[in-house]
């Protein structure tokens, strides 16, 4: 009977001495679990602030381009308004200066605006194509820089990010004095914060800061760089 009970308390010390062992290994179960959730809500937490920062980017450069588009349309009617008066003041004038009646080589000017109806009536892959066709016809014309401008902001708005910023790039590059260079490089900076290139759009839009201090986009770039 001794040794009986000697045993059965040999037994309930050492189920006593597993539990104790047990309860600290449980509990480092439990503090790796909450740790895990921890990190992966601080990971959920950080993708959403990171999204919500590219979403402020990209409506606010989407409505700049907008309004570049606004612009640029009512600056074409103008321009188109008074080719229309000088071709009508040369045939007034008889044989007055035919470089007034003129207004442009008529198969460029047409190509152009041919492309140009394209990219205002929202057609941006073939306002693309139309546009890279016009720069391959005609890259001595004094459209070229306008046509390379659009078809990098087609490229853009068809989703076409990477042959938009090659676009852009080089129109910088070979006319780094064009009046269209800071907002090519607006862009620029556009397609790379759709690409998520946070540091390349940055990149892009001190550039322009620094390059075009008086442009219009140097301002706009400010107002991106906050955003940043």
């Amino acid at each position: 009977m001794h040794a009986l009970t000697h045993r059965l308390n040999i037994l309930s010390a050492t189920t006593l001495i597993a539990l104790t062992l047990a309860a600290p290994a449980a509990h480092a179960f439990a503090d790796d679990d909450a740790r895990r959730a921890i990190l992966e809500l601080r990971t959920q937490l950080q993708q959403m602030q990171s999204q919500n920062q590219q979403a402020r980017l990209q409506l606010a450069d989407q409505m700049d381009l907008l309004s570049q588009e606004i612009a640029t349309l009512r600056g074409r009617v103008e321009e188109l308004s008074q080719q229309a008066r000088l071709a009508g003041n040369a045939q007034a004038g008889g044989n007055a200066p035919q470089q007034a009646a003129q207004a442009g080589d008529p198969q460029q000017q047409a190509a152009y605006e041919a492309a140009a109806d394209q990219y205002r009536n929202g057609k941006y892959k073939e306002a693309a194509s139309a546009f890279a066709t016009f720069v391959q016809s005609y890259p001595d014309s004094e459209l070229a820089n306008d046509a390379q401008f659009y078809l990098g902001s087609s490229q853009y708005a068809s989703k076409d990010f990477k042959n938009s910023i090659q676009t852009m790039q080089s129109l910088v590059k070979n006319h780094p004095d064009d009046a269209r260079a800071p907002d090519a490089l607006l862009v620029v900076a556009a397609d790379q914060i759709e690409l998520n290139d946070m540091k390349g759009a940055k990149a892009s839009l001190q550039r322009i800061v620094k390059d075009y201090p008086k442009s219009p986009a140097a301002e706009t770039a400010k107002s991106r760089l906050k955003l940043l």
